[in-house]
């Protein structure tokens, strides 16, 4: 969503309202390529809502939907290869407009009468084509642009009816379209930035052959937002737990506009959080808002959990367990409290394996995949379809303040997963200490908002170091810092080497029990942005 859509626009749910975005989607269906994820990113960021769904769903069901428009997204096999993700062939025939890109543009001609093949030498990166500026997609472009190709297979022979509208020196067939019957192929990458006209290309797909009208914004998600949460919620109380990140920030704000004082927020201080953030949470809902607040102090309840468990996906399962008995109990004691609020995104959602039906489990989020099977409170999760940058839009549409908005991603089992092994007050001090210098230093640089994640990771191993003349045997902290758009996938950041010293130097001076800093270098994919 472009800044250009965050002018406020007044909120008047009495008010007789056009259809919700969400009424037409466009739907991207995932062939599992890496890039498809980012192809419903780059819908939405014209303003048009869309959904990542599985290549497996019928017509009958893509029909029901109702969708303005769709996009068929790479994929990692050839289209003939034995057990190559298919789409059913009636797909092509709903009368609905249909963007194929790289294996869904050669899925497409292969389904409608044209021919694939693979290609004597492959075309990977940037690419010059020649484009037809007569063609739907193009008309507005120069006739030579840089593309990002990459593939092996191409497309010899376009769909029967289509006509080819795009070439380059290895790929004859770049483009086709068959505009009597809305189909759309594109051998070359739209959606990433190394095609520099990119969004253009999908914005004129969007726009001019499906009609899309771009009202996916901030306040569009609200106003539909807030109807849902009344319609789920009622007159029955809610409980919201707060962690103090962005998400759950958002989602109370979004709930408490909906329903008002029907919400009460808890805040779960489980002695796994930063420097400081306990208190800037109860300032910012209980002073600045006037949210029903609740403020629990659970350290010594969460810690003796956690005590001699170094297993990931065990402290995940234990903190995300603790969190709902603790909103349980605080909901039993405010009375009936039958709804939950919690802040799932839709990255949470894919990453966890869950709705799209391709996208591999990744790991359990405790808002996602951790919570208990017999929790007795129904969920509300009204950020369930939202992507983080999109959730930041809505945060400042909301209010929320700058810090709060722009605070990096943190995750629901807080310092337990960045501590590596035991987790202990002692170690917790550490890691905190070291946490809090690296984002001091980093603010001062200019560089926190230029950064997905900036955090400091404590191994379960000591070196031996020399400090004051004295060998020591002590904690090392590794410094992760990536850039990303959505945390599917992310580059490590390259830090000023200055700025590293700076921070090295003071970790090491400042913090008792450290005598070495360390750097990842490894970006996502083959790692994961978190240790665990």
């Amino acid at each position: 969503m472009p800044a250009s859509s965050l002018a406020p626009t007044p909120f008047q749910p009495e008010q007789p309202s056009e259809p919700a975005p969400e009424d037409r989607p466009v739907l991207v269906l995932d062939f599992g390529g890496q890039y498809s994820q980012l192809i419903a990113r780059r819908v939405r960021e014209a303003r048009v809502y869309s959904e990542l769904v599985s290549h497996r769903l019928a017509p009958e069901e893509i029909s029901r939907r109702n969708p303005a428009a769709l996009i068929l997204s790479g994929g990692p096999a050839s289209v003939y290869a034995e057990g190559a993700p298919l789409a059913d062939p009636g797909v092509f025939e709903l009368g609905v407009p249909t963007l194929g890109i790289c294996y869904g543009m050669q899925l497409m001609a292969r389904e409608l009468g044209g021919r694939v093949e693979a290609n004597d030498v492959s075309e990977y990166g940037k690419a010059d084509v020649s484009l037809d500026g007569s063609a739907a997609l193009f008309h507005d472009l120069s006739p030579e642009q840089v593309v990002w190709m990459s593939h092996r297979d191409s497309v010899t022979a376009p769909p029967t009816g289509a006509r080819v509208t795009a070439s380059s020196e290895t790929t004859p067939i770049a483009a086709f379209e068959d505009p009597d019957r809305g189909l759309y192929g594109v051998q070359f990458h739209p959606e990433v930035v190394h095609t520099p006209q990119g969004q253009r290309i999908l914005e004129s797909f969007l726009y001019d052959v499906a009609g899309a009208p771009p009202a996916w914004t901030p306040a569009a998600v609200i106003e539909e937002q807030v109807e849902r949460i009344r319609a789920q919620v009622g007159s029955e109380r809610v409980i919201c737990g707060l962690s103090g990140g962005v998400d759950s920030a958002v989602a109370a704000l979004l709930v408490h506009k909906a329903v008002g004082d029907q919400l009460t927020c808890v805040f779960v201080d489980h002695g796994l959080l930063r420097e400081n953030e306990a208190e800037q949470v109860v300032e910012t809902f209980g002073h600045h808002f006037h949210v029903p607040l609740v403020s629990v102090d659970a350290r010594e309840r969460f810690l003796s959990r956690l005590a001699g468990v170094s297993e990931p996906e065990e402290k995940r399962a234990i903190v995300g367990e603790e969190f709902i008995r603790v909103f349980e109990e605080e909901a039993r004691r405010l009375g009936d409290v039958r709804f939950l609020v919690q802040g799932t995104l839709y990255s949470d959602v894919i990453e966890s394996g869950g709705d799209v039906g391709v996208a591999a489990k990744i790991k359990s989020h405790h808002n996602v995949g951790g919570l208990p099977a017999d929790m007795r409170m129904e969920l509300v999760e009204p950020l369930r379809s939202l992507f983080k940058d999109e959730v930041r839009r809505v945060g400042e549409q909301l209010g929320l303040p700058e810090r709060m908005v722009w605070r990096h991603p943190f995750p629901g089992p807080g310092l337990a997963i960045r501590i590596i092994g035991d987790v202990t007050e002692e170690r917790l001090a550490i890691l905190r200490a070291a946490d809090a210098i690296l984002l001091e230093e980093v603010r001062r640089a200019g560089l926190y908002r230029e950064l997905w994640q900036c955090f400091a990771v404590l191994p379960a191993v000591r070196s031996v170091g020399v400090q004051g003349d004295e060998r020591t045997y002590a904690y090392p902290v590794v410094i992760r810092a990536v850039t990303s758009e959505d945390a599917m996938t992310a580059d490590w950041a390259r830090l000023p080497s200055e700025l590293l010293d700076t921070i090295a130097g003071r970790i090491v001076n400042e913090v008792q029990g450290v005598n070495r800093v360390a750097l990842d270098l490894t970006s996502k994919p083959p790692a994961t942005i978190e240790w665990e």
